[in-house]
């Protein structure tokens, strides 16, 4: 199957697409109403808005540096996961969007990265919880959340992951515990973005490691996941041959593939698609018929 993610409400009911994500939050902080007939999108602890207007809301590290979009490493700027009312909110977003559709994705979902976040409240968290080990304390503190979160969901859970397969890495990096958030979330979506897909041996990696790590076996005619995922291709302005092999090499491995923020172009590119697939087709003649 095949999905578009978009801001644009319209493209969610083009042919060509078997499923539509629709952005209701994103990372700047925009905020649309929930629509019904799409998976509703929500930037969870993604929002330049928030950080910009409270900058108490945005982790630090040991050092008090803020995890915010003009620090090496940070598209964006993020929100603390610890934050009471920021979550509170988050929660009541995501419970206006399942009332829409059933269906919910979840992005943007865990700390930073590594050494995040050290703020005031985090540490009085961690020292008043069970754990010895910070990193542990952090990942609960994200499969709480997810698992609150799934609770508002009436339909599938989805969840954006960072796009790292290899062991361990999503859990120091972001607090995500694969094994934990199995229980809440019925299909991850891994985001696989490149302006040209001039080569795709890197995509066939990470897919394939997400297979593997996910539970399905390494050889793609053997099971598939416990649970599912779908690999996300960026779609704008990519020369359309170039997106055709992109998703050619990833549904290899995933459940479907989803096109990012230009309905067009994706649609063109699985016109041609199909188009190729028809010329390949080889038609004999019946021998009933001779």
């Amino acid at each position: 199957m095949y999905g578009i993610v978009t801001r644009n409400a319209d493209d969610v009911s083009m042919d060509q697409f078997d499923r539509g994500f629709y952005e209701v939050k994103d990372v700047t902080g925009r905020a649309s109403e929930p629509i019904d007939d799409a998976v509703n999108m929500v930037s969870c602890f993604g929002d330049n808005a928030a950080a910009g207007e409270n900058p108490d809301l945005v982790p630090v590290n040991d050092r008090g540096q803020p995890a915010t979009r003009d620090r090496t490493h940070f598209d964006w700027a993020y929100i603390c996961p610890t934050h009471p009312d920021y979550r509170e909110g988050l929660l009541e977003i995501i419970e206006d969007c399942g009332e829409r559709h059933p269906d919910v994705r979840l992005d943007d979902v865990g700390f930073p990265r590594e050494g995040y976040c050290q703020c005031d409240r985090c540490e009085r968290n961690f020292a008043d919880s069970d754990h010895e080990r910070w990193e542990d304390w952090r990942a609960e503190v994200i499969t709480e959340f997810v698992a609150d979160a799934s609770e508002r969901i009436p339909g599938r859970t989805y969840l954006t992951l960072y796009p790292d397969p290899h062991p361990g890495h999503l859990y120091a990096r972001s607090g995500l515990d694969l094994d934990a958030l199995v229980e809440y979330v019925d299909e991850f979506v891994v985001p696989l973005y490149d302006v040209e897909y001039g080569t795709t041996y890197w995509l066939e990696t990470i897919a394939r490691g997400f297979r593997s790590r996910l539970g399905g076996d390494y050889d793609v005619h053997g099971a598939p996941p416990q649970t599912p995922f779908s690999v996300e291709l960026y779609a704008v302005d990519v020369d359309v041959d170039a997106l055709v092999h992109a998703t050619e090499v990833a549904e290899v491995y995933t459940k479907d593939v989803l096109f990012g923020y230009d309905a067009s172009n994706a649609a063109a590119a699985l016109r041609r698609r199909d188009a190729d697939s028809r010329d390949g087709e080889v038609h004999r003649p019946d021998p009933d018929d001779s």
